[in-house]
């Protein structure tokens, strides 16, 4: 069906043997091949605008999630298929137990929809998870407001490290106790109840005491 509606279709894929049988089945300009791993693959070398989709391997679903995130200024909308805990994970809100790093990191990059549910009995054989689909759409630059990502990606990381301790002790690598409270947040709370824009707060902050990020 994608290829009835694009062409060329480009195909990103490991596996050897589906390799063999697509090159036989269709030819070069239809479908272009990239042999190799898809958390190495330079989305970036294929243009702009790009229309990723996916049933992506369940195993590696959250560090491609993340690779894909690099290039997204040149991608124009993804739609995977994934477990179905994954995509929770990925539209949790702060206080859900669901919320962490994956929610933080992806919502700040892209407007997240949970489209559909597929159940078990739509595989054969049917898996033991429950699947689900979901599209991703950046967002435009103007309403990233963090200054330096990988001071996002560090206060978060940093945060969600031990779910179940306090701020203060997380971040004490990162913030002293005096800067939690100038920035008015509480020091007994933890990582899931933090929304968003406090993540981008903090970030900036460490960006300007450490003069980068600008």
């Amino acid at each position: 069906p994608l290829m009835q509606r694009v062409e060329p279709l480009h195909v990103i894929e490991i596996d050897r043997d589906l390799i063999a049988r697509l090159k036989k089945l269709h030819s070069r300009e239809r479908l272009t091949l990239h042999e190799g791993d898809a958390l190495k693959f330079d989305f970036g070398s294929l243009g702009p605008r790009l229309r990723v989709a996916g049933n992506l391997p369940y195993n590696i679903s959250t560090p491609l999630l993340f690779h894909l995130a690099a290039f997204a200024e040149q991608i124009r909308d993804m739609h995977f298929m994934l477990q179905k805990e994954v995509v929770e994970r990925m539209v949790a809100e702060p206080g859900d137990s669901a919320y962490g790093r994956l929610s933080v990191m992806l919502q700040y990059r892209f407007y997240l929809e949970w489209l559909i549910d597929v159940p078990p009995e739509s595989f054969d054989p049917p898996p033991k998870v429950q699947s689900a689909v979901v599209r991703l759409i950046p967002k435009p630059r103007e309403e990233l407001h963090a200054r330096s990502q990988e001071h996002l990606a560090q206060v978060v990381a940093a945060a969600f490290s031990q779910r179940r301790k306090m701020l203060r002790n997380t971040l004490k690598g990162l913030f002293t106790e005096a800067e939690l409270e100038a920035l008015e947040i509480p020091l007994t709370c933890r990582a899931e109840e933090l929304s968003l824009e406090t993540f981008v707060r903090l970030a900036n902050h460490l960006g300007s005491r450490t003069g980068q990020g600008q």
